[in-house]
């Protein structure tokens, strides 16, 4: 059951996904799938097409026949669901990625309907994967569809201003699959774009595809500094984006409130560890912010549930409902970001024009699968009552986790939905409450593991 997460089904090739458990995924899939045309594309992993077969297989004997796209990025597999393929219209779409995880994980991310399959969705389908007899082999049903054409020639289509646009642009696909459709796309808009690891690799020689970790930056920052104006970097399958100025490394939540400049009273949602500045600012300009739980599957949920036009995750997941179809793309970002340059928006000035804070990375706490969960309702007990040398609370935002509101910043533990451990985060407008409310908490924490 280890590899049916919250968000996607995530294992190690072979050990985990294999013959044995991925045909049975794709028939237990078929099942939860009304229509007859299962769209499915994989990463550049060198498994990604072995357990494309063995998913054809599943899905095949459940009655699916599968809309082959081939080799591609993530959110051309989400593309693939907003389009008709000679009068066929698919009922879901099935992505093979291990996304930015080491080269011996693989992974299914699974979009049923045009909304995001996960949580007790995933966990039942494992339940029954786990106590069904292994299919019958059916006949092989499947049809190629050129998925990544006709979504470079959209992009190529909705950015046509930029055409011949002279900013020296710089990026790094890391050998994920983002160069695929990113060359081709830089090329036809006659843009002034330099790549590096375009090629996709899934053993990643160069760097791992984890573009929110700073150690996998540094070739693209020695690339912005000698022959750039700006700088993108991706993960392994394209969902994910960071934006690189000469003086900034622009995360989600700031990347946010950049784009909501051109946009008219936006209602954008952030995740529980997006800057308090964004949710102040944008209230500010008179957008709507909604603060919802971590997770690209979740933020899809409340996104359509509050018909939201933009949303983002500290991480690089940008999702674009405004002018776009609502699911998170880093290819997509990339043009917006261009378009905000074009229109002479100087990223580093609006930065500088936010209040300071001092904040923390993600701080991740290790501790067990049967415990993380546990220790969050301790800690919800514990704040009923605080000691009286806990810094004075203002609320408590339980969304997900726990998000405590100080004076004069905030601090978040929350459980990670995909891992064993607690992931806390810090903000202030003054470093030393910063590290007031970081011992603070991590005292809480401790005091909740030894009341369990």
């Amino acid at each position: 059951m280890s590899i049916y997460r919250e968000y996607d089904i995530r294992g190690i090739y072979e050990k985990e996904l294999n013959e044995q458990s991925v045909v049975r995924i794709g028939f237990g899939l078929a099942s939860k799938i009304d229509g007859k045309y299962v769209a499915v594309g994989y990463d550049a992993r060198s498994h990604s097409p072995m357990l494309f077969e063995y998913l054809v297989q599943g899905l095949n004997s459940g009655g699916k026949v599968v809309l082959d796209m081939g080799l591609v990025p993530t959110p051309i597999n989400y593309f693939a669901n907003y389009q008709e393929w000679d009068g066929i219209t698919p009922s879901a779409s099935i992505m093979i990625t291990g996304s930015h995880n080491p080269s011996e994980y693989n992974g299914f991310k699974i979009t049923v309907d045009k909304a995001p399959f996960f949580a007790e969705d995933i966990y039942t389908l494992g339940r029954e994967c786990a106590e069904m007899p292994f299919p019958p082999k059916s006949k092989r049903e499947v049809i190629k569809i050129d998925a990544k054409s006709r979504y470079i020639d959209f992009l190529v289509k909705e950015f046509a201003h930029l055409e011949g646009m002279d900013t020296k642009t710089v990026y790094d696909c890391g050998n994920g699959v983002a160069g695929v459709a990113l060359v081709d796309i830089f090329a036809r808009l006659n843009l002034n774009a330099k790549g590096i690891f375009v090629e996709p690799d899934g053993t990643f020689p160069n760097h791992h595809p984890d573009p929110s970790d700073e150690h996998n930056l540094q070739d693209i920052k020695k690339l912005l500094a000698s022959d750039g104006d700006i700088a993108f970097a991706y993960d392994g399958d394209g969902d994910r984006i960071a934006v690189l100025t000469h003086n900034n490394n622009i995360k989600g939540d700031m990347l946010a409130l950049l784009y909501s400049i051109k946009m008219k009273n936006p209602t954008v949602v952030g995740e529980v560890k997006c800057s308090q500045v964004m949710y102040d600012e944008l209230e500010r300009r008179g957008a709507k912010a909604v603060m919802y739980k971590t997770g690209h599957s979740n933020i899809k949920v409340k996104m359509k549930e509050c018909d939201a036009d933009l949303a983002c995750e500290v991480s690089g997941h940008i999702f674009f409902k405004d002018r776009y179809f609502g699911y998170d793309d880093a290819i997509y970002a990339t043009l917006r970001v261009l378009e905000l340059l074009q229109g002479g928006i100087d990223l580093d000035k609006e930065l500088a024009k936010l209040p300071q804070t001092f904040s923390t990375e993600e701080i991740k706490i290790q501790t067990t699968e049967e415990q993380k969960f546990k220790i969050i309702d301790k800690i919800k007990e514990l704040l009923k009552s605080p000691k009286a040398s806990f810094p004075a609370i203002k609320d408590i935002i339980e969304v997900d986790g726990v998000r405590i509101n100080f004076t004069n910043g905030w601090g978040l533990v929350r459980a990670s939905n995909t891992t064993p451990v607690l992931v806390t985060r810090f903000e202030s407008t003054s470093k030393e409450d910063a590290k007031l409310y970081e011992r603070a908490i991590n005292e809480l924490i401790l005091e909740a593991k030894e009341l369990l």
